[in-house]
């Protein structure tokens, strides 16, 4: 007594799959990454207030490295700050490991953002402007607290290779 192939889809998933959104590009530079990024920023849902803070910080790289475009330093920043691995949590026989897994293009991203504003919020210049300018250019330099987070991760997973049998 097989099951039919009617019967397996009525086992899946009963929603259909969700399309993912791509918001408008920035009206400034034209970069749908960046609209990305200021929409990571904003809180409270105030939009001018983020665009205001990640424009003012794009200017100031700008001064700093002339001979640079700032969306290029942008782009090469989070492409530092972006992590390939991750440690997730898998009980096996009641002993719980740590199992290394690949990270998925948009999830690598989202982190990238996330630790990004995080560790500028933490910085000690005035502004958040100046923050973010500074976290920014340490990422496009390869070091700082984003990058440090990144390395860290990896070699968490590095680490714990031997169990990456167990991936799920």
């Amino acid at each position: 007594m097989g099951i039919t192939e009617e019967a397996k889809s009525e086992r899946m998933a009963r929603r259909r799959e969700v399309q993912k959104r791509i918001p408008l590009p920035d009206p400034k530079y034209k970069s749908v990454i960046l609209a990305k990024f200021i929409n990571a920023v904003m809180k409270s849902g105030k939009k001018s207030i983020a665009e205001a803070i990640v424009y003012g910080a794009l200017g100031i790289i700008e001064k700093k490295r002339p001979q640079d475009d700032p969306i290029a330093v942008f782009t090469k920043a989070l492409d530092n700050a972006k992590p390939m691995l991750q440690v997730k949590s898998r009980r096996v026989g009641g002993a719980t490991y740590q199992v290394p897994v690949e990270i998925a293009p948009s999830t690598r991203q989202a982190l990238a953002f996330r630790w990004v504003i995080e560790f500028s919020r933490n910085r000690g210049e005035k502004t958040m402007k100046e923050r973010l300018a500074a976290e920014l250019l340490d990422c496009f330099s390869g070091q700082g607290a984003t990058v440090k987070r990144k390395e860290d991760t990896h070699r968490m997973a590095e680490a714990n290779r031997a169990f990456a049998h167990f991936r799920f």
